[in-house]
């Protein structure tokens, strides 16, 4: 009976996740350095969806739904910029030597998805509101 709810529960979990991601991803659009202070820059995050819910409450409900199945780093290549006075510049001998790198993060398609994963999100809410409804027409019926 609950299914349908559970369903829309483990949507809207896994849209936000995928927006905590994508948060950290614009917080750190500018982290070349790591917590050590060297230059190591930050490397975007991306958000890995799998079908079926392995904390449905019903057994029967683990094969509906989604879930977060792992987070991973965009294997995409950082971007480089010409700062030869920098601290952080690859020194020379290097291939690069002169340029900073700076993480492989895009805030417009950061952004983008962060707009997707909201309305993602409020279709979940929608779909979970229509589903108690039912319900309690269902109930109403039956009464």
């Amino acid at each position: 009976m609950y299914g349908g709810l559970d369903i829309s529960v483990s949507g809207m979990v896994a849209q936000k996740t995928r927006l905590d991601v994508i948060a950290s991803n614009l917080a750190n659009v500018a982290t070349i350095l790591d917590a050590e202070g060297n230059p190591n820059p930050f490397r975007r995050k991306i958000t890995v969806f799998q079908t079926g819910d392995p904390n449905a409450r019903d057994p029967r409900s683990q094969g509906m739904g989604v879930h977060v199945s792992e987070i991973l780093d965009d294997s995409a290549p950082f971007r480089k910029k010409w700062d030869p006075d920098s601290p952080h510049a690859k020194p020379d001998g290097h291939e690069d030597a002169g340029y900073v790198y700076y993480p492989n993060v895009n805030s417009v398609v950061e952004n983008i998805n962060a707009v997707d994963a909201v309305r993602a999100y409020e279709a979940n809410v929608m779909a979970a509101e229509a589903t108690k409804t039912m319900i309690a027409q269902a109930l109403r019926l039956i009464a």
